[in-house]
């Protein structure tokens, strides 16, 4: 168990081992989350909305290349972009490892 002791202005330094463990560096995010035990800290990913709304434009795109309108419904239509987006992420996160 690590030990973190809060400091001015209710900081807290996470150890080097633990921002190794979890690639943390200098200005990366980290969720709080209230649990019953405690709080808990977890490492997430924030991007700027422009560079975000060109990835989903792109990811769209993929989307209508490989579905093009068949006359699906909204819902349909939403499940595929859901099983992108999933496969986008599966695929970011193997180029990662």
């Amino acid at each position: 168990m690590t030990l973190l002791k809060i400091l001015r202005s209710g900081q807290v330094t996470l150890p080097a081992e633990l921002r190794k463990q979890f690639n943390l560096v200098e200005e990366d995010y980290l969720e709080a989350e209230v649990l019953k035990e405690g709080i808990l800290l977890k490492p997430v990913t924030v991007i700027e909305r422009q560079k975000a709304g060109k990835a989903l434009v792109q990811l769209l795109k993929r989307v209508h290349a490989r579905q093009p309108d068949k006359g699906l419904s909204s819902e349909e239509q939403e499940d595929l972009i859901v099983e992108e987006v999933k496969a986008s992420r599966k695929e970011k996160h193997r180029r990662d490892a």
